[in-house]
């Protein structure tokens, strides 16, 4: 999606320990057009594998997978990081470790939202060490559905994440890999 890599290129910010910072238009302000453009595309590469939910994690991946959801016509789950008050104990759950953070997560998702029935598809903003995703597909193999595949904004192609998710049979799709990142010089695989 080349939009999407132009505005990498442009407003990216490269930090200590090869984090990307792309929160001027991703995961902190919302560029609503780009995120359009996101959920688009993600139905254009999933709108034929019979999605019936759409699941990410909270916060940074809600935007792209309620754009998502909208282009798919179905319902949007998002896995919650803390237990609250208006959730009861009938949740799934599974421990996710955040490349960078560098802490983990319990998340947490409602039997009420997920079914064997469920066809699922993981939204998420980045792909690294494929850590959310993994955890997002333990919550989809607890509840019995069928996970379709996994829709990455930005994927970090010089870590193991991606081989890892396929090397174990989950469908990924990226829309801006990156090779290498070099001297806080961001370049993508064509």
């Amino acid at each position: 999606m080349e939009i999407l890599k132009e505005r990498i290129l442009k407003e990216g910010k490269v930090f200590h320990g090869n984090v990307i910072k792309v929160d001027s238009f991703l995961n902190h302000q919302i560029d609503p057009v780009l995120i359009k453009e996101i959920g688009k595309e993600f139905c254009r590469r999933f709108g034929d594998r019979g999605v019936s939910k759409v699941l990410t994690i909270e916060a940074s991946g809600i935007p792209v997978a309620v754009m998502t959801g909208l282009e798919l016509n179905v319902p949007v789950v998002f896995a919650k990081k803390q237990k609250s008050a208006n959730i009861c104990e009938n949740v799934f759950s599974s421990t996710i470790k955040s490349f960078t953070k560098g802490t983990a997560s319990t998340v947490i998702v409602s039997k009420e939202y997920l079914s064997n029935k469920d066809r699922v598809l993981i939204v998420d903003d980045f792909l690294a060490e494929g850590q959310a995703v993994l955890g997002l597909a333990d919550i989809i193999k607890q509840s019995g559905a069928s996970l379709v595949g996994a829709g990455i904004v930005i994927e970090k192609g010089f870590q193991e994440g991606c081989k890892r998710l396929t090397s174990m049979g989950i469908h990924v799709e990226s829309l801006a890999v990156i090779k290498s990142i070099d001297e806080g010089k961001i370049s993508f695989d064509i």
